[in-house]
């Protein structure tokens, strides 16, 4: 009878192509199961309708999460004209049915309008929380209760296919960016309602060059092509400049000191120790020029 394997310390990113109907968080305790890795979570949730790219962080990884969460984002979206649903998809109550009577030239003229910053208001089946407990919680039960109005950016619309009632696009936008909302919006101004009946995440910031797996083809890999499926745990964070510490400057650093250190006006860094090249964790440069380490990584789990 083969032993169970143990689960261990782990460390790094799996781009993972989330399947339709099911949750992130289920997505997340199969991918951890499969590697048998001691700690992970996701960056982002993904709800069931959606599938895509959800990256899962493993480990030390997972002290980079906000700066995912804080990527900008790509979605392939289909809306589906003249159906209004209590959640902006395809899984809530009908609202209202509406003929589509719109030409071509004013489906495009009105979803280019989300183009640039606006403020935008999330829907009561978010799982943006209030009081420590999902949006969605709230609905459920009939409660209203506030929701606060975010600034968001759509950098890019692109109209893939008008066949009435379905409106395929691709849209690029920055974090906190309900696109239900944006199709539900797009409906009220069309007149007609809308809600989104397929959607797909097919970028994150970050990770925009490297492969995505579905659950199913990392169960099928052998145990050499699984490992190299794990993506070095900066990976999502290459972005940001980085600093070299040397020795004196490393063992200060990894205690929590905040030290003066030259180097470009930048905000956030990666931070490296000069000599083995392990990272040490992020930091944030003030105005003073003292670096304040800000992610510390356990660097005995990293070497």
């Amino acid at each position: 009878m083969n032993k169970r394997v143990p689960f261990r310390a782990l460390n790094g990113i799996v781009l993972l192509d989330k399947g339709l109907d099911v949750s992130s968080n289920r997505a997340l305790q199969n991918v951890r199961f499969l590697f048998r890795a001691k700690k992970a979570g996701h960056t982002g949730a993904l709800d069931p309708l959606a599938t895509g790219l959800l990256p899962i962080c493993f480990g030390e990884a997972t002290k980079f999460s906000q700066f995912l969460l804080d990527a900008d984002k790509t979605y392939q979206v289909t809306a589906h004209l003249g159906i209004r649903t209590t959640t902006s998809d395809s899984e809530g109550e009908v609202v209202s049915k509406q003929p589509v009577d719109c030409s071509v030239a004013e489906i495009e003229s009105a979803a280019f309008s989300f183009l640039g910053k606006q403020k935008q208001q999330p829907s009561i089946y978010s799982a943006l929380k209030y009081q420590g407990k999902p949006l969605y919680h709230y609905a459920r039960k009939g409660i209203d209760v506030p929701r606060p109005v975010r600034e968001i950016e759509v950098f890019q619309i692109k109209i893939e296919a008008i066949e009435p009632p379905y409106v395929r696009m691709t849209i690029a936008c920055s974090k906190g960016t309900y696109i239900r909302t944006i199709v539900d919006d797009l409906g009220e101004k069309l007149g007609c309602g809308a809600h989104v009946s397929a959607l797909r995440r097919t970028k994150v910031a970050g990770f925009d060059h490297l492969p995505m797996y579905t659950f199913e083809q990392l169960q099928n890999m052998d145990e050499s092509e699984r490992e190299a499926a794990i993506n070095p745990l900066d990976a999502g964070i290459q972005h940001l400049p980085l600093i070299r510490l040397p020795a004196e400057l490393t063992k200060r650093f990894v205690n929590g000191q905040r030290f003066e250190i030259s180097a470009d006006k930048h905000k956030i860094f990666r931070v490296y120790d000069e000599q083995s090249g392990v990272m040490l964790g992020i930091a944030e440069l003030d105005e003073r020029n003292l670096l304040h380490p800000k992610r510390l990584l356990d660097t005995t789990e990293i070497r």
